[in-house]
């Protein structure tokens, strides 16, 4: 049999099918061709590798695609980008660069190497700087993506970035522009000025405020009069402002939107640093308005980033030598006293910041000498004195900063041994009972027998005090809520400590006296307290009923005092809804028609999830169906339709560093 080569045609020769003219061509491809991986011409109502392979051509729509969180590398590239600008400035020490855990070769680590620091045990994670989750329960039914999580509703943190970008590189590359037209009139900067000193100034006192009014009413009559570094400062104290306002009020006020504002201003605040060549400065001003800007954004940006922007401000603190004590050098006494109310600012900040980002405290007792500010009013101090002020006795402007200095120092002094990967060791519940009553007793003796209930900076300060220590003492027993052996006893006074601390919690927010300081308490809340009453809730019996009714109007004045629990998908506030449901299904109220608004609003959003994850399945059945494969049960048998949660959370017991979340909070 003679065989002969047949010659093959050009493509053009070969005529397409007839159906070919008519079908249509789909976007996507087939079912088929994509589990064997092979090209599809997508053509309907079959393709052309199905008809070869005489396989059923199904055409499926894809799911959208899961936005994505934006790559966590982007960040350590912008840390490693910042450090060498430091660097490059004499900011960031050759040696200290050396042993730093932020430098260049953990921007260069795979997520995998970062997913846990030295500190922080394989299998758990920190979640908000307050909870330690077991394994896996922290993606108990993800009611959003985790794409987006939002950190504050005012500015986006893409915003951010940005602009700390162009202020890092605009100190160092020339780009400076004027900012002479973004000054608001007279009229709206001494408004923004009287803002200010009602709602910030008794919180964060790092400014002196007659001599600060001096310079807001001179610039505010002429703008172009305005140094680099009083820009700095007087967008800063403007930016804040509006920070501290209300939408209603900025419109009313202002004639716009609180989120137009603060975007406008903050933008000016980094332009005006740029303009002052920071990084390069020595002047109190800019680093004053730096650090007013970071308390301001503790909640706007994801904490990284946040630890990042707040080592550049401890490093300028060290150039400045703002870690040691100007008695030591024989500084005048006014320049004393405030670098000492900004050191007492930044050192609880850049300990949030550390901790928030798992890393330690970044600045050890050994570091620094600096002493706390005296407990003095503005009008006790001024430029060119030289005589040192005499400390008064009772309460003054600095009453709130002072009390929560008292508890700082104790901690970062007494209470915490750092070792060299930034964890820490703490001493045992009986230890801090004795020790927390010994500061107590000292803020009680110093401070709070001076407060008139009626001045609300008072009342705030002595509502915060009582919280932060019973929060002490409730970390130090959370064990024994974990512990089977605990006695029914020792179990009710613990869930009465934490009904106490949402007692206090409840006053501040109902007091309307406090609503101007409503930007500071809405950004702290102390969740353990939360979490161990929603615990005691899902053990049946343990509340009689009228304890059930009270611990239910609790929990109802937390969910309408935090709304951001039902909007947001953050995973610490995934578990307290978890948490939530589990306890109305065990211990619901005795009248079964007084369903909580937010027992159905959080069970709404779960079933919304669950059935967001059944059409998945149904998918994913029809495609593996194709295949002659089932889907495996156990796959989809997720915790998004599972709303039980067993409870068994560790707590970081006892961890004092939460009274800093009073004033550097990340929601």
């Amino acid at each position: 049999m003679s065989s002969r080569l047949i010659p093959i045609a050009p493509a053009s020769t070969v005529a397409a099918p007839e159906e070919n003219n008519t079908t249509a061509i789909k976007s996507f491809n087939c079912q088929s061709c994509v589990r064997r991986k092979t090209k599809c011409d997508r053509n309907q109502p079959i393709c052309a590798g199905c008809k070869r392979a005489k396989l059923p051509c199904v055409y499926q729509t894809p799911l959208p695609r899961k936005r994505k969180r934006p790559p966590l590398e982007d960040v350590y590239r912008r840390l490693a980008r910042y450090e060498r600008i430091l660097k490059e400035n004499d900011l960031l020490p050759r040696d200290a660069a050396a042993d730093s855990p932020t430098l260049e070769t953990e921007a260069s680590s795979g997520p995998e190497e970062r997913e846990f620091s030295p500190g922080h045990p394989p299998g758990k994670r920190y979640i908000d700087s307050v909870l330690l989750l077991e394994p896996g329960e922290g993606d108990l039914c993800e009611v959003e993506d985790p794409g987006q999580d939002e950190y504050h509703e005012d500015i986006s943190s893409d915003s951010v970035g940005p602009l700390a970008d162009y202020a890092v590189s605009g100190s160092v590359i020339p780009g400076a522009r004027s900012l002479i037209a973004s000054h608001p009139t007279q009229e709206k900067a001494l408004k923004l000025w009287d803002t200010y000193v009602q709602d910030v100034d008794p919180i964060i006192k790092i400014l002196h405020t007659p001599t600060v009014k001096e310079l807001v009413d001179r610039i505010s009559q002429c703008p172009a009069a305005a140094s680099p570094d009083d820009e700095c400062l007087l967008f800063a104290i403007y930016y804040f402002a509006v920070f501290s306002m209300s939408d209603n009020e900025c419109v009313l006020q202002f004639h716009q939107s609180r989120k137009d504002l603060m975007l406008n201003y903050q933008s000016c605040v980094w332009q005006a640093l740029s303009n002052a060549s920071w990084l390069k400065s020595t002047e109190m001003p800019v680093l004053q308005s730096y650090t007013l800007l970071l308390i301001a954004l503790r909640t706007q940006i994801d904490s990284h980033t946040f630890w990042i922007l707040t080592g550049i401000a401890i490093r300028l603190a060290q150039r400045m030598k703002i870690h040691r004590d100007g008695e030591t050098d024989s500084l005048p006494p006014y320049e004393v006293q405030m670098r000492r109310r900004l050191f007492w600012q930044l050192l609880p900040l850049d300990s949030f910041a550390s901790q928030a980002s798992g890393v330690g405290i970044s600045l050890p007792p050994n570091s620094w000498d600096t002493k706390p500010p005296l407990n003095i009013n503005d009008i006790d101090i001024s430029p060119g004195m030289t005589e040192q002020p005499i400390e008064r006795k009772g309460a003054t402007d600095m009453i709130f900063c002072l009390s929560r200095l008292q508890i700082h120092d104790f901690y970062t002094r007494e209470s915490v041994q750092s070792d060299i990967a930034g964890t820490t060791q703490s001493r045992n519940s009986e230890e801090v009972e004795a020790a927390i009553g010994e500061v107590e007793d000292l803020i009680e003796t110093k401070y709070l027998r001076y407060c008139d209930i009626v001045n609300p900076l008072h009342f705030l300060t002595s509502a915060m005090v009582r919280s932060a220590t019973n929060a002490v003492r409730l970390r130090a027993r959370m064990p024994l809520l974990l512990k089977d052996t605990s006695t029914l006893a020792e179990r009710k006074a613990l869930s009465t400590l934490a009904e106490r601390i949402l007692d206090m919690q409840s006053a501040i927010y109902s007091n309307p006296s406090l609503v101007k300081f409503r930007w500071q308490t809405q950004t702290f809340f102390i969740w353990d307290a939360h979490l161990c009453v929603l615990r005691c809730l899902t053990d049946w019996g343990f509340y009689s009923p009228s304890e059930l009714n009270r611990t239910w109007d609790k929990v109802a004045e937390v969910y309408s005092n935090h709304p951001e629990l039902l909007k947001r998908g953050r995973t610490l506030y995934v578990t307290i809804g978890n948490m939530t449901l589990k306890a109305w299904r065990v211990n619901p109220l005795p009248d079964p028609t007084a369903e909580p608004p937010f027992i159905a609003a959080l069970r709404a959003r779960c079933e919304a999830v669950a059935s967001r994850q059944r059409e998945v399945k149904v998918s994913a059945n029809s495609i593996r169906t194709l295949d002659g494969l089932a889907a495996p049960d156990d796959f989809f048998n997720s915790s998004y339709t599972d709303l039980t949660i067993d409870g068994n959370f560790a707590l970081k017991s006892p961890d004092w560093e939460f009274w800093n979340q009073f004033q550097y909070s990340e929601t």
